[in-house]
């Protein structure tokens, strides 16, 4: 295929991205509190739900991946945009908590099928060894999702009230994202004869290996790590003595971190053996973390740290979506990397419930750092037997 066609199609696919992301995922975050204020839920609740609608996600993946292996993605990701819509036009017309949770499991189902992890499995398939760069550029596109959406939904709920909001982002999810994947999309992915090795790699025989859960082991313990601090660096923060518009400052500063982590797997060792860039990725995170747990001050210096913290996530991010592949080729790597990523996608939606929780063990926001900290260094070693 022409490269012209070929970058064509990154965009349409990185312009997706930006769209789902922010529909899906960025916008609820934003809208919460005010549809707490207007509905008279309680925020626990309505984030619970948002919440299950991600454990959802995690388990459809794994059918979705499957399906994006045999069908190919055009079918799958324009009929995810669909189901998106239609499960946001039930959040916005719900008139109890019941139906809001029922239709985020809805929207669950279509983030399984839109986000990165279909993402990751159409630039896996379509460019094989060549995906580092594709890869890269898909992320950093997505990335943009929450700078992009976070203040569209703001001005959004300034003008609108929160149902007429997502009714709104329903219709710009159809009209927009659709096309895209019906325009961009492989119906069908190209025959091409596998390597030997390649060809024996199913979801089964993979599952059967030690190899297989160690890999999602070290990669629940480092997402869990990372998300839980990341995630907590406002009340984190204010443990060390900043106030709170400078620690909401330094939260946005973490996000962006992880764009220029994302440039830093471009750097990342790619020659060595695969277990070698996860391993690099848990000793940073182990790093990162503990000078985040002990450093005191002063703030630009936390603010920094916080930021290599953030640098490291987006790293992670491209290793766990590569990891598959690199051990067990790309004939099949929409089902095993649905099954794979799934446990882990469900750890990432509790990240924020389990900071909390061992915040309250263990004293403070710095203390759970520091264990989380640890976890990292843990999975450092554990990565050896990936």
């Amino acid at each position: 295929m022409p490269a012209g066609r070929l970058g064509l199609r990154l965009a349409a696919l990185s312009i997706g991205q930006v769209v789902s992301w922010g529909i899906l995922y960025y916008a609820m975050i934003v809208a919460a509190p005010e549809v707490a204020r207007e509905t008279g839920w309680s925020l626990v609740a309505i984030t619970a739900a948002f919440s299950a609608g991600l454990v959802v996600s995690a388990f459809a993946g794994v059918l979705v991946g499957r399906l994006l292996d045999e069908r190919g993605p055009r079918t799958v990701m324009s009929l995810g945009s669909l189901v998106g819509a239609a499960g946001l036009v039930g959040v916005a017309s719900a008139p109890d908590l019941v139906l809001f949770a029922a239709a985020w499991i809805v929207c669950g189902v279509a983030q399984s099928a839109v986000l990165y992890q279909a993402a990751f499995t159409v630039i896996t398939r379509r460019y094989g060894e060549r995906r580092q760069l594709p890869m890269t550029i898909l992320t950093l596109a997505g990335g943009l999702a929450s700078t992009i959406f976070a203040p569209i939904v703001a001005a959004l709920l300034s003008v609108l009230d929160w149902r007429a909001t997502f009714l709104l982002l329903a219709a710009v999810l159809a009209v927009v994202t659709v096309p895209l994947h019906l325009l961009s999309l492989e119906r069908r992915w190209p025959h091409r004869h596998a390597a030997h090795e390649e060809a024996v790699h199913t979801v089964s025989s993979v599952l059967r290996t030690r190899r297989f859960w160690m890999l999602e082991i070290t990669m629940i313990a480092v997402s869990v790590a990372l998300m839980s601090t990341t995630l907590a660096a406002v009340p984190l923060y204010m443990e060390k003595g900043l106030t709170f518009e400078f620690a909401a400052l330094a939260l946005g500063l973490v996000g962006a971190g992880q764009v220029i982590g994302r440039l830093l797997f471009l750097v990342l060792p790619r020659g060595a053996r695969p277990w070698v860039p996860v391993a690099v990725v848990c000793a940073l995170t182990a790093i990162s973390l503990t000078a985040l747990a002990l450093v005191p001050g002063p703030v630009w210096l936390l603010i920094a740290i916080g930021v290599v913290a953030g640098a490291v996530r987006g790293a992670y991010t491209l290793v766990q979506a590569s990891a598959v592949a690199d051990r067990w080729g790309t004939r099949n790597y929409g089902a095993i990397n649905g099954a794979f990523a799934a446990p882990i996608t469900i750890a990432m939606a509790l990240s924020p419930a389990i900071g909390a929780a061992v915040a309250t063990g263990v004293g403070s926001y710095a203390a759970m750092t520091a264990v989380m900290a640890g976890l990292a260094f843990v999975a450092m070693f554990t990565a050896r037997a990936t």
